[in-house]
């Protein structure tokens, strides 16, 4: 029996267990239902499909190439790639695309993130929600391969040299000193794109880089650490490498390498916060020397991202445009606001000038070019970004998450100071006094799980650990 569409598709994503929740027969009818729902309707001739290295990624591109061939649409195949490669080829080729990949999820999940022509998003709300009907409708009726059109062709196409050219495009490294990279690719993508990037098997010049490969063998199995550098645990190779090898930087991919996680030259980590914060200095940079208005200029980050990052791009004249977390959010604020740039709390950073979708390759080569640029070490260059202390994300497992969260909001409201807003989840903000340092804290609840997520930052280490402590006491007090 074909397991249920309901369990695998997600708000921006389809994710499950194969073969058990996603297997080829559902893959084939969300094939015919995306050639329908999206490349139909957008008058597109074909859809470009990419995968990670999954064991189970190449059947599963098989079956979605025949549900959208059925319809009449072209399948064009680029074989193993990043999410950020995917992205690349939907946007040059202008074609809406298909990346399989589950992320850091564990190998026997796999999973499907689709886009429209130009990288645009396709989420819950922009088309995800019509496909899974369609396909289910598909699965009911089994008529997934026969739409009733001359079938659309295979064919195969290879865009791992051109990804590579076209972001060092973006970010000129030619005039950096010499550095040492560590890279973790955890087994995952950063493994081919890592070395086409960096380094010279796509076929560019050499960068004034030493490429130093930890985990770069592709194995969906992954066999020597989860490919989830959000885990402190999974930095932990990393770190030792960076310190041991002596390296001036180190970088940690996720699976399917569309986030990039960074750790210095003594080996502790830098928030992606500060990463945010640095890009958007850059990119602010880049535009005004161009002769645009900082005050034309925006930029787009999350509304659990630090304090420092508004206040260092309004610092610049420029402005910060705050959105939900979320891709397919981040993408239409972007393009609404015409941003240059856009950073999240989970380092997904997204580029105007990469079809303002998401790519942590592009992100590193912006980090190496500030790392290159003097002879400071990164502890140094990111010094000036990491303004705040933050608690990471604290997960509590509740049966009511809104009672609880009323009850939070309860304890707060109407303090002289504060301010509550709920533009994601609820945020509250205390602005900073001679009596109390500034501080704030989100709180909001997991689209698919039962808990609240906590994030924390305030002026000093001190403060943010009493307001942690106290909002977790009352998340976990039971009533």
């Amino acid at each position: 029996m074909t397991p249920t569409l309901a369990d695998v598709v997600k708000a921006y994503d389809v994710r499950g267990r194969v073969p058990d929740q996603l297997d080829a027969d559902g893959v084939r009818a969300l094939g015919a239902a995306f050639a329908e729902v999206v490349a139909v309707a957008d008058g597109a001739s074909a859809v470009v499909i990419g995968h990670d290295m999954r064991p189970s990624s190449t059947d599963l591109v098989d079956a979605l190439a025949e549900g959208i061939t059925g319809r009449g649409i072209d399948a064009v195949l680029i074989g193993l790639a990043s999410t950020d490669g995917l992205y690349y080829a939907s946007g040059a080729l202008d074609l809406p695309g298909a990346m399989f990949t589950a992320s850091h999820n564990p190998a026997e999940y796999n999973g499907i993130k689709f886009c429209r022509s130009g990288a645009r998003p396709v989420g819950r709300d922009s088309g995800l929600a019509r496909i899974r009907e369609v396909a289910e409708e598909h699965l009911a009726r089994g008529s997934a391969t026969d739409g009733g059109v001359p079938p659309g062709t295979v064919t195969r196409r290879e865009v791992l040299a051109d990804y590579a050219g076209f972001l060092r495009g973006l970010v000129d490294l030619s005039g950096s000193r010499p550095l040492r990279v560590t890279v973790d690719a955890g087994n995952g993508m950063a493994g081919l794109t890592a070395p086409a990037v960096l380094g010279t098997e796509a076929g560019l010049p050499a960068l004034p880089l030493t490429l130093d490969p930890l985990y770069f063998e592709l194995d969906g199995t992954f066999p020597n650490h989860e490919a989830n550098p959000l885990d402190p645990t999974n930095l932990v190779d990393l770190q030792e490498r960076v310190r041991s090898h002596g390296a001036d930087i180190g970088l940690a991919f996720d699976g399917d390498a569309d986030r990039c996680f960074v750790v210095d030259e003594q080996g502790d980590p830098v928030s992606p916060s500060a990463i945010t914060a640095m890009i958007a200095h850059r990119e602010i940079a880049r535009e005004t020397a161009a002769g645009r208005p900082a005050g034309d200029v925006a930029v787009v980050h999350n509304a659990i991202t630090s304090a420092a990052v508004p206040e260092i791009i309004g610092e610049q004249g420029a402005r910060p445009v705050v959105t939900c977390v979320g891709h397919s959010y981040v993408k239409a604020v972007m393009s609404e606001h015409d941003a240059v740039f856009g950073g999240e709390h989970s380092a997904h950073y997204y580029f105007r000038d990469f079809w303002f979708a998401d790519t942590g390759m592009l992100a590193a080569l912006h980090v190496l070019a500030a790392l290159g640029e003097g002879a400071a070490p990164l502890s140094e260059v990111m010094a000036p970004y990491e303004r705040y202390v933050a608690s990471g994300e604290i997960n509590s497992t509740v049966e009511d998450a809104a009672a609880v969260t009323a009850r939070v909001r309860a304890r707060y409201e109407g303090r002289p100071g504060i301010t509550v807003d709920d533009l994601d989840g609820m945020t509250v903000r205390h602005v900073g006094t001679e009596d109390e340092p500034m501080w704030w804290f989100n709180l909001r609840p997991s689209n698919t799980e039962p808990l609240l997520r906590l994030n924390v930052e305030a002026a000093d280490g001190d403060t943010m650990v009493r307001v942690r402590d106290d909002v977790l006491m009352m998340i976990r007090e039971t009533r």
